[in-house]
């Protein structure tokens, strides 16, 4: 018996063994292969580190990031997107609503500006319901797969799988029905004047909608064309209010809508081929048969897939923190998606495009959907160091809007529009001109920007009003007075003038490239006209009146009045090309380092009696608990890198870690204020590589702190940099020495060249930070420097 026992136990502490064993190699097996999907992405596609739903947990109070996921292709002419709010509203997708309308094709560039030539698909099922309201299907988030190139979600109350994977100006549906004998898909040309017509022995339906938001010309249309792989049993459309029409095969009024029905089996899928054009119904088969044909729904899926398995993988990231990786990637999607294509091929296979402006049909590119306010600051620079090809086309496209309108875009939706302030389509062209970009007609676009520096008379009209947007407001008591004057009714005056110096900068930056001494020289005095701003007795930038005298009473926590969506605080420090001068200004590195230092120290407190209410970037902020620090909005996302100039960059490297660790997350609630066609989500990309654009139109990137253990930048060149930090984790954020190409490198910036050219860029990190170091490095640009250097 007690041998028994004992063989009995031994079989048992054999097995007991065994299993250890295989449960050992497995968790060694899964943990390898874990690290081989962090670090070399071969078991997982880069589509899938990216979360289109990223910043969509939004509303008109709180921005998390105010997106829609974007089906669609880099820089695609038409995107896609589930709808979950009532036509016409701008917040189309919201994160926690549980009802869909309809998949849509969009072209809303933000909530603010809102959509324009959008229509709908929707499938249902037994009785038919068609209104927007009542066709509304619930769904689940666990039911959905949302990815840039493909969406899949399960409409509960129909019980239909509804997919869809985009080209550049078209689309591939995929609808799985189950059984019924009363099947629908309905497609909804929306309001403010649409059509649809319905060809059986087709099975097609054409149509147009022209719904819009303002920035077009009376001519404005977007054809469309559906081609389904199923005979229709049945036809209706449906007129203005909702009107059905049975049996009807046209419509066409302020809304309208068609219906096209049949019966099917259960896992039946019936697919719609989607194709439009601004130019005409013609043009929308052009591009239904150049983009998708003969492709089936997988091969449709694949292309898209592949195009942006091909834009992701120009920069790799090596890391073991998978987060921050889907983080990278997610922000790096929005990057590639404005401004959009909106330049089409004809029949001859000659671009064409249909003019926002002018309303003909003309040679030539042109790109639309972009705020520049936003974007100058890293998004056009990010498309200078990794796409010049794409951005020498953007460039094209600015010439052919100047053409076609006599002014440069400042805010385009798809034309002019009446948003924002500054002149920084000067910084975008000269940014990209300076660094080397093949300019079809530099003297024009030159022409283009003075313009804007000189003259405010005619410019474009909307509802007979001006677009203020357009050119500089207030020009002319700039040029006069070296600013824009409080107490003359130009709002937002002194973020006006701090905007304009620096526009005023890049204007003369390109001049003396170019040659033109005399030009560079007026154009470099009007760049110091932020020194007139300058409040000695507060040591912020304040408004200034006419006759000389600083506007009071004067509160520098006052939102909007003389600033934009921000307040003297965050404002100051809008000084991109003459950090060295506002350092003189306050009184030195020592005053300036306490400067910065204050404004992650006081408390949220802020002034919204110019709005009336709190806007939602003052909530962002008041949130955060970084002080005034206001990340959410654009005014103030260079400033943490300014300690750079002041000999104290390991301030700037602890709080560039805290806002890429705090503040973005690949999540529904994953930005800290609105993303802005890819301008927060740039300055993510830029600093988690470790260095950043602070002044376009100079030479130089700002270095920050790297975020991860290895990047891989493959340029359009065909050149490789590497950005190497191995000792990089939560705790190491602090640069204790570099090295560039193996040799010791102090400077407190990166050359574009010595990006472009390729090579090694090594980061010993550490968790305290190297003040040593401080005093020998070498500060970034300052327009001042250099002016007393010559």
């Amino acid at each position: 018996m007690n041998q028994a026992r004992f063989l009995m136990s031994r079989q048992f502490l054999n097995k007991v063994i065994n299993k250890a064993i295989i449960l050992v190699v497995v968790i060694c097996f899964c943990s390898c292969k874990q690290d081989v999907v962090i670090s070399k992405h071969e078991a997982v596609s880069l589509v899938d580190y990216v979360n289109p739903l990223m910043g969509t947990d939004s509303s008109f109070e709180l921005s998390n990031g105010n997106t829609y996921p974007a089906i669609a292709m880099p820089w695609g002419m038409n995107f896609w997107t589930p709808m979950t709010s009532k036509m016409g509203d701008g917040w189309t997708y919201n994160y926690d609503d549980n009802k869909i309308r309809g998949i849509k094709q969009t072209h809303q560039p933000s909530p603010w500006i809102n959509d324009y030539a959008a229509f709908s698909l929707m499938p249902v099922t037994g009785a038919l319901k068609f209104q927007e309201d009542e066709r509304a299907s619930w769904f689940s988030h666990k039911s959905e797969v949302v990815k840039p190139h493909y969406y899949s979600v399960y409409l509960a109350d129909y019980d239909v799988v509804a997919e869809v994977s985009p080209a550049e100006r078209a689309a591939h549906f995929k609808f799985t029905f189950p059984e019924s004998r009363s099947a629908y898909i309905l497609l909804d040309a929306f309001f403010k004047g649409s059509m649809v017509k319905i060809i059986p022995e087709e099975r097609k339906i054409i149509g147009y909608c022209r719904n819009n938001n303002g920035g077009v010309p009376d001519n404005f249309h977007n054809y469309f064309v559906a081609e389904f792989d199923k005979d229709f049993e049945i036809t209706h459309t449906w007129s203005d209010e909702w009107t059905l029409l049975e049996d009807s095969l046209e419509s066409m009024g302020d809304h309208v809508g068609a219906v096209i029905g049949f019966q099917t089996k259960r896992g039946e899928a019936v697919h719609v081929k989607v194709a439009s054009s601004f130019i005409s119904h013609e043009q929308a088969h052009i591009n239904l048969t150049r983009e998708i044909g003969t492709d089936s729904f997988e091969q449709t899926r694949a292309k898209a897939k592949n195009a942006w398995e091909a834009e992701l993988g120009r920069i790799r990231i090596e890391d073991d923190n998978i987060d921050n990786i889907r983080t990278f990637y997610s922000c790096l999607y929005r990057v590639l998606l404005f401004p959009r294509k909106l330049y089409e091929f004809n029949g001859n296979n000659e671009m064409v495009h249909y003019s926002p402006y002018n309303g003909e049909v003309l040679p030539g590119y042109m790109f639309t959907d972009n705020g520049f306010w936003d974007t100058f600051r890293a998004v056009f620079p990010f498309f200078n160091m990794m796409y010049p090809e794409l951005n020498a086309q953007i460039m094209k496209g600015l010439e052919n809007t100047y053409k076609e309108s006599g002014w440069l875009p400042e805010w385009a939706s798809p034309g002019h529009r009446d948003c924002m302030i500054g002149s920084n389509s000067s910084p975008i062209i000269a940014d990209a001109f300076l660094k080397g970009i093949d300019l079809n007609d530099t003297d024009l676009l030159l022409e283009a920007m003075v313009k804007n520096a000189t003259t405010s008379e005619g410019r474009p009209l909307a509802n007979g009003k001006v677009i203020k947007s357009v050119g500089r407001e207030g020009v002319e008591y700039y040029n006069t007075l070296g600013y824009v004057p409080y107490d003359v009714g130009i709002h937002e005056n002194a973020a006006r003038t701090l905007e304009y110096a620096f526009a005023d900068f890049t204007i003369a930056r390109m001049a003396e490239k170019l040659g033109k001494s005399e030009l560079a020289e007026t154009f470099y005095k009007r760049s110091m006209n932020y020194k007139h701003l300058f409040d000695p007795s507060t040591k912020w930038m304040r408004g200034k009146n006419k006759d000389g005298s600083f506007q009071s009473p004067f509160n520098p926590l006052k939102w909007g009045d003389a600033f934009t969506e921000g307040n003297s605080i965050h404002y100051t420090w809008s000084v991109f090309h003459d950090i060295q001068g506002l350092i003189d200004l306050m009184g030195g590195k020592e005053a300036f380092v306490d400067r910065l230092d204050s404004v992650f120290t006081m408390p949220p407190h802020f002034d919204h009696s110019y709005y009336g209410f709190t806007i939602h970037e003052i909530r962002e902020m008041q949130i955060m608990n970084m002080g005034n620090y206001a990340h959410g909005n654009q005014p103030i996302q260079h400033m943490i890198y300014l300690y750079n100039y002041a000999n104290a960059s390991y301030k700037a490297q602890e709080k560039i870690r805290k806002v890429l660790t705090k503040l973005y997350a690949p999540t529904p609630d994953g930005y800290c204020g609105d993303e802005d066609n890819g301008q927060t989500s740039a300055w993510y990309v830029f600093s988690s590589l470790g260095f950043y654009p602070v002044t376009p139109g100079v030479d130089q990137y700002v270095i920050g702190s790297p975020l991860f253990k290895k990047a891989t930048i493959h340029l359009e060149n065909g050149n490789t940099f590497e950005i190497l930090a191995p000792d990089n984790n939560r705790k190491n954020y602090y640069i204790d020495a570099m090295q560039l190409n193996s040799k010791a490198y102090n400077k407190r910036y990166l050359d574009f060249d010595a990006i472009q050219k390729g090579g090694k860029l090594y980061f010993k990190m550490d968790d305290k930070p190297n003040i040593n170091a401080e005093k020998e490095a070498e500060a970034p640009y300052s327009l001042s420097q250099t002016i007393n250097k010559n």
